[in-house]
């Protein structure tokens, strides 16, 4: 007998799916790894920003998105704010 789903469980379930989906577009481990440079260097760089501190926040915000477009063109898709837009025009992506 299926027992109902707690508040909190049903919270998370987008959460497992966002991070389901992330997984599955980073499987290559260059992917992956470059990523998990790529994404703190990018936020660094926009935190960078609201300190007025603007050369090193532009360099590690544009180059923590060169590190993921890099690894998304190793991977063979498309960069998952792009994959977004298309989704919601209602395009396909890759």
């Amino acid at each position: 007998m299926a027992s109902t789903p707690t508040p909190e469980r049903v919270r998370r379930r987008p959460l497992r799916r966002m991070l389901k989906n992330w997984l599955q577009r980073h499987r290559r481990p260059f992917n992956f790894w470059i990523h998990m440079v790529g994404i703190p260097a990018a936020v660094a760089g926009v935190v960078l920003l609201c300190f007025g501190l603007w050369w090193w926040g532009i360099g590690l915000f544009v180059g923590g998105y060169v590190l993921q477009y890099i690894g998304h063109r190793v991977e063979g898709n498309e960069v998952g704010e792009w994959t977004a837009i298309k989704h919601i025009l209602g395009k396909r992506s890759t």
